[in-house]
């Protein structure tokens, strides 16, 4: 029973991710969600009790992940390396959750206004410490000395890039779906420059 319920949940949240993605909040009908995942409209609000409550649900499936990239950031570790494992961890994002990341990315250029407060500040805590981290790899000549703010930004744009912008990358490059190889190399090309820029000078 619980399987058939995860099951279902899961299908609801995928297709929700979808939908948001493509319609927004407002344009976007629980009916339609219902129909993309298969299911009468009734389980939606079995599940869920309400879209509000859907599109959190979907808002909290990114959040964790996002969080969760930045476990590598600390003052003592070697910045080649933490620098590599974000940029990787951010591109595995986008891959693997590249509707929920829309939806995220649309969520926070509308200014935020279905986060929490606590979730708002979460995600300040962690760029704040992100930015730090950085900051001291600068005061202790470790990296260049670059602003921190506007280099987590750069690694913001370019891995979120493969999400909002999938279209256009599967146009440019003739795919109708990038696969495994073309994300390794975007994750490579975008460690390059990255680490390039942060050289000691």
């Amino acid at each position: 029973m619980s399987t058939i319920r995860e099951r279902n949940k899961e299908m609801i949240l995928r297709a929700a991710s979808e939908e948001f993605a493509d319609k927004g909040f407002a344009a976007t009908k629980t009916s339609d969600i219902a129909a993309k995942a298969g299911l009468p409209k009734p389980n939606v609000y079995y599940y869920f009790k309400s879209k509000d409550n859907l599109y959190r649900e979907v808002l909290e499936s990114i959040i964790e992940p996002i969080l969760a990239a930045s476990t590598p950031f600390n003052p003592d570790g070697e910045p080649a390396v933490v620098l590599s494992n974000y940029i990787r961890s951010k591109i595995r994002i986008s891959r693997d959750l590249p509707f929920a990341s829309k939806v995220f990315a649309s969520e926070i250029m509308h200014g935020a206004p279905h986060l929490s407060s606590q979730q708002v500040e979460q995600l300040n805590a962690q760029a704040k410490h992100n930015i730090d981290c950085i900051q001291s790899w600068v005061d202790r000549g470790l990296i260049a000395a670059i602003d921190p703010n506007h280099l987590m930004f750069s690694i913001w744009a370019a891995t979120q890039t493969y999400a909002d912008f999938d279209w256009q990358i599967s146009a440019v490059t003739g795919k109708a779906k990038l696969d495994e190889a073309d994300y390794e190399a975007a994750a490579q090309t975008i460690i390059r420059l990255v680490l390039k820029g942060c050289e000691p000078d």
